[in-house]
């Protein structure tokens, strides 16, 4: 008897320290790592990301034809903010804003960061979107939803001058997100299929239209504190205007303090039916506390 109670305690101790082991090499990853698009926050947890977009383009494919065009340069700069409300960690509700600033006529690229006023370009706040995200599954901690109602600010998609700045219809979105860490910590997948319809009285070519965007990006992870990846997206519109193109991308994230974290990417549209044919440069800061 004495035996198997000696036994017994060297078991439990030995998953003590298992379970203190586990627990202290969790608690060492990076928010790179731990906090993907597919996880949710805790409860009183606060995200807040700084997302800025520069795509510009010299080329486009309509009607079947690929041509060379004028340049043109569309800036976009978005506030995502979201908090964890429930007791379960898995409810988070936020809200999204959206700033755009774009020239066409040849200008350069930076352009849009031009504080004159000109024939050439227009800037502004566009849309607004309370938003929603959601794990549907207790058991899959990697699976998660996010639901968005894009509210536009805009009231003429394009001016006199044929400078577009956006579009002028409602916007429903679901984002779902999945991610999978492999067994040696690093390596990741993490996949999302964005879905949309777009609507609204307002006449807009993206109203009564539906768009499906899937993307898969797959990332290494050379230190906690770093990560680099590349990423393959498509997005296909059906409806009363059809459009679809394929990018390719590449990318890294380093975290910066326990807080702060930042995001580089870039990407090419390789091909597309009825859209410009351009090249992406992306920029972001996340604070997560």
């Amino acid at each position: 008897m004495k035996n198997r109670i000696k036994y017994l305690l060297f078991a439990l101790i030995l998953i003590g320290f298992q379970s203190f082991a586990q627990e202290e090499d969790k608690n060492s990853k990076s928010n790179i790592q731990t906090y993907t698009p597919s996880r949710l926050l805790d409860k009183g947890q606060w995200d807040i990301k700084f997302f800025n977009n520069l795509y510009t383009e010299t080329e486009g494919n309509f009607n079947t034809i690929t041509a060379d065009k004028p340049r043109e340069n569309y800036f976009t700069s978005t506030v995502e903010a979201f908090t964890g409300v429930s007791n379960n960690n898995r409810i988070n509700i936020g809200a999204i804003v959206e700033f755009r600033s774009n020239t066409i006529g040849g200008r350069q690229a930076l352009s849009v960061f031009s504080l004159e006023d000109s024939n050439t370009d227009r800037k502004g706040i566009t849309s607004i979107a309370p938003a929603i995200k959601f794990q549907p599954f207790k058991s899959v901690g990697n699976f998660s939803i996010q639901s968005a109602l894009h509210i536009p600010l805009v009231t003429d998609e394009s001016d006199g001058n044929g400078v577009f700045l956006d579009q002028t219809a409602w916007t429903f979105q679901n984002r779902f997100f999945y991610d999978y860490t492999f067994d040696s910590g690093k390596w990741q997948v993490f996949t999302e299929l964005n879905t949309e319809y777009n609507f609204g009285e307002e006449k807009s070519f993206a109203n009564n239209t539906f768009m499906v965007v899937p993307g898969a990006f797959l990332s290494y992870f050379p230190s906690d504190e770093s990560t680099v990846l590349v990423f393959a997206q498509h997005a296909q519109r059906f409806g009363d205007f059809t459009q679809n193109y394929t990018a390719l991308g590449f990318g890294g994230k380093y975290q910066l303090s326990k807080v702060l974290n930042l995001e580089v990417l870039y990407s090419k549209f390789v091909r597309g039916e009825n859209t410009g044919l351009g090249q992406s440069f992306n920029i972001g800061l996340r604070a997560l506390f």
